[in-house]
């Protein structure tokens, strides 16, 4: 995939999940990953693999979130890789929460998501991303 490509790649990502998380739209975003994707959330678990993999984990976590509010930074790409700054709060059992993270993502030459890794920070109460953001 040309560097080009990943950049729309990635452009493409970005903009389908900072609408598809606050409107909980599952099925958006499974469209941005290849059937055989591997989605890992947390770095010491099991991955949620394919598109019912992360169909499974969307759902899960979307079920128990509310009034979601995300940003999402400027990817850095190099080759079929790509890395995307996060920031997403929102309501949990009537309890706020952040998380900050990164996502490092890997595409394949259709454009679509092969290997999803998330790293993130999490803080019980409403944060926004930093100034320069």
């Amino acid at each position: 995939m040309a560097l080009t490509d990943s950049r729309d790649a990635v452009l493409r990502w970005k903009h389908v999940w900072e609408t598809a998380w606050p409107g909980k739209d599952v099925e958006a975003i499974v469209a941005l990953y290849a059937p055989n994707a591997v989605y890992r959330a947390l770095a010491f678990r099991e991955p949620d693999t394919g598109h019912q993999g992360v169909r499974d984990y969307l759902q899960r976590n979307f079920d128990v979130e509310a009034g979601v509010e995300c940003w999402f930074g400027d990817p850095l790409v190099s080759g079929d890789r790509a890395a995307v700054e996060w920031w997403g709060t929102w309501l949990e059992s009537g309890e706020r929460v952040t998380l900050a993270g990164i996502s490092v993502l890997r595409f394949d030459s259709d454009g679509l998501v092969t290997d999803h890794r998330d790293y993130w920070n999490q803080s019980p109460e409403r944060v926004t991303p930093y100034e320069s953001y």
